[in-house]
Formats: structure tokens, sequence, C-alpha cells
């Protein structure tokens, strides 16, 4: 029911919203004499704003056509290379010609960047892509927004995405790297376990992990303790609602994106109110660059997608209440899930001091479940002074995180190598 009155206010809003944007047009106008005084400005800007809180966030573009390695500028083309109804596999495939003029001849590592299916895009990654692709062959999962597929395309659940996960490291085999942000670090840890004691060829040479939740009893955030205090019946009850129409999953159960939006938005409610309020300042003041700089963050920010209804819950069971993978009791598919048997898997964790949402030592936990690797494999960096999302994104991350991962991405190689020529 939630899910059809959060549809029938969008499009009852529709005439008001209507409104607002021809009263914007008409008052940023450079034909309206009077756009440019203090009156106009603070009409457009209330009207601007209006429109922008009420109107529809679609999946945002990756805008990533070019890429700088070594101050040469080398296009960049993302081209799907698999895909499943659940999700796509995107390749940012560099220009040749441009790669060869960087000085760079040689096939560069492999990296498949496992982004988060917690509410938002894959597009939440964009700086994380760019800064890979200068040294990279860089491919990340796009998931699919659970109201887009229809209920003949079957069920989506945990065990599903390691399956997923294990099944696009093999297309990209042998020993291809994988970054893991936040939310998928528990799968692809499974994932990793299984490939490692097959002895399959496409096992991972790297995996990082990026301010995920392997153990979500080590320092609980506000997130891990609201999962912890509430039975799993409540998140049954009050989290999953059913698609309407129009969407082609009509009838799916759904943990909806716009849910998860209003929880992430409330933990920091009075940051965003602020936010808007400067923004709309900054519209009245007619500081064009500090506004625009607002609409690039909120375009991303409040673009979401819905989780299915099993993957939500079981992620929430899985991880959050009952710690299977570091209690050593996760199962996949009638087969227990054993990290210690990881032997030559390089173990890169990277946290943020600030982190709100993962906090300290939750992602370390995964150099204590992989008890088999040496230690010259392993790699534990705390970055200062971020947050969740600086962990992934920003300055920080570009110019401190990233060259160390980079760097544990080239040893790792340089080791494969050499056994390669041993054996």
């Amino acid at each position: 029911m939630l899910y059809t009155l959060y549809e029938a206010g969008y499009y009852g809003s529709t005439p008001l919203r209507m409104a607002a944007r021809m009263t914007r047009d008409f008052w940023s106008s450079p034909l309206n004499p009077a756009a440019d005084t203090e009156f106009g400005r603070s009409l457009y800007a209330g009207a601007d704003l209006f429109a922008n809180l009420t109107r529809r966030y679609g999946k945002p573009a990756w805008g990533v056509d070019s890429v700088k390695i070594d101050g040469q500028p080398v296009r960049v083309r993302p081209t799907e290379v698999w895909s499943s109804p659940w999700v796509k596999l995107t390749h940012f495939s560099r220009d040749m010609a441009d790669m060869r003029k960087a000085g760079r001849r040689e096939l560069e590592p492999a990296v498949l960047i496992v982004a988060p299916l917690s509410g938002h895009y894959a597009t939440l990654l964009r700086g994380t892509v760019e800064a890979f692709l200068q040294d990279h062959e860089v491919f990340i999962t796009e998931w699919t927004n659970a109201r887009e597929v229809p209920i003949s395309e079957g069920r989506f659940d945990f065990h599903d995405y390691i399956d997923h996960v294990r099944k696009m490291l093999q297309l990209l085999g042998p020993r291809p790297h994988v970054v893991a942000v936040c939310q998928p670090g528990p799968p692809v840890l499974a994932a990793a376990a299984l490939m490692a004691e097959d002895g399959d060829e496409s096992r991972p040479a790297t995996m990082t992990f990026m301010g995920s939740p392997i153990d979500a009893r080590l320092s609980p955030t506000v997130t891990n303790k609201l999962a912890e205090e509430r039975p799993f019946a409540w998140f049954e009850s009050n989290m999953i609602y059913t698609v309407p129409a129009p969407y082609a999953g009509l009838g799916r159960r759904v943990y909806p994106g716009f849910v998860q939006l209003a929880s992430f938005m409330s933990m920091n409610l009075e940051k965003h109110q602020e936010a808007h309020l400067r923004y709309l300042q900054q519209l009245m003041a007619g500081d064009g660059d500090s506004a625009d700089q607002h609409l690039k963050f909120y375009d991303e920010y409040l673009s979401v997608l819905d989780l299915t209804e099993e993957f939500y819950l079981q992620t929430v069971d899985v991880v959050f209440q009952r710690y299977l993978l570091p209690k050593g009791e996760l199962v996949h598919r009638g087969r227990p899930v054993r990290p210690e048997l990881i032997t030559d898997i390089g173990l890169l964790t990277v946290e943020g001091e600030m982190d709100d949402i993962s906090g300290i030592g939750q992602t370390q936990a995964a150099h204590t479940l992989c008890s088999g690797l040496p230690d010259e494999l392993k790699e534990d960096y705390v970055q200062p002074h971020v947050g969740h999302y600086g962990v992934f994104n920003g300055r920080r991350f570009r110019e401190e995180i990233y060259p160390r991962v980079r760097a544990f991405v080239r040893t790792a190689d340089r080791r494969f190598d050499k056994a390669r020529v041993a054996a």
C-alpha cells in the first residue's frame, strides 16, 4: 500500500511541479527584465527548489568519456560485456590508440569493482572508476532496479549474489582483481573462498574490501544497532512492499529505494535541511557554481533503486543479525564457506577513521577469517579524517587510498607472474 501511495503522491503533485517549472523558466528568462531583481531571484529559487524536491530521479549517466593517463587524454567507452536479469557487467574500454600515445602498450590488470546493492546505483562509484582507469582494465557491476524485473524472472537472493560474483570473475580470468565497496564484502569474500577451495583458475589474485561489514559485531554503528535491536519479523512487516503498476516488476515484493533513502536522510536530517537552505540562498544570490555543485551531489544521492525482498531480508539476517560469515556458519548451496582455505589471494582492507556506516574493525575482520594467508599477502589501511563515502571517493581517496591499492595490485601481479614462470 505504501508504494502505491508514494506513486500516487508523485503523480498527484504533477500539476504543482509543472507550475513550478513554468515559474522557474519565466523568472530565469533573459527576456524577463525583472529576472535579476531580488524579487525575481526569490521566486525563481523557490520554484526551482520545489521542482527538484518533487521530481523523479532516474539512473544517472556515467559521464566517463575520457580519463587522463600520464597527462595524456584517453577516450573511454562503457560497454556491456555480460548481463543477467539482475546485473549488467560494464567494461570501461579505453581507446588503444590513445593508450599508446600515453606510453601504455601492455595489457593492464583487470579489476572487477563490485558496486553495492544497497539502494544507490553503481554510478555512485564514478570517482572510483575514474581512479582505477589510470592503471587497469575496469569492469563494474551495475545492479538492476528490482521493480524493473518481471516476476517471471524468479527470485534473487544473497546466494544468487555470490553466484553472480563468481560468474563475473570467471569471465575476467585468469586471476583478475576484485574490489568490494561496502555491502558486497561478505558475498565477495564468500565467492573467493569457494573459488579458492575449488582451485578455480579465475579466483582473484587480490581482493580489496573498502568499508565492508565483514563482521558487523565490531564497533557497531547506528545502522548496525538498528538491525540488531529490531526482530527479524519487524523488517518483514515494515520494510517490504509490493511493486505497483506501471512497472515491469508489478507484484514483486521489494525493499523500495525511497524507503532506504528516507532511512539514509533521517540519519543526517539537519545536514540535508541545511544543504537545501544553502542551495536556496545560493540561487537567490546568483551563485550558480555553488548551486550546480549541490545539484550534482543530490542528482546522484536521490537516485535510488529497489532491492528484492529475499536479498534484503537475507542480508539483514546473514550479515547484521546472525553474523554467519565471521562465526564460520555461512553455508552456500549446501557447502560451508571457509575463508581459512584461501592461501594465495592478496587481501587488502581499507577503512575510514570517521566511518559511521561500517565501523572500524568490521572490514579488518577479513584478516582474522583468512587465517590461511601468509602475512606478506595481507595489508590493512585506515584512512584518517574520512567517513564512509571518503573511503572510495574524493580527494583523499584519489591521493592517498588509491595509490595504496594500485601498489598492492602491482605487487600481487609480479608475484603471480613469477609463480607462473616457475611452474
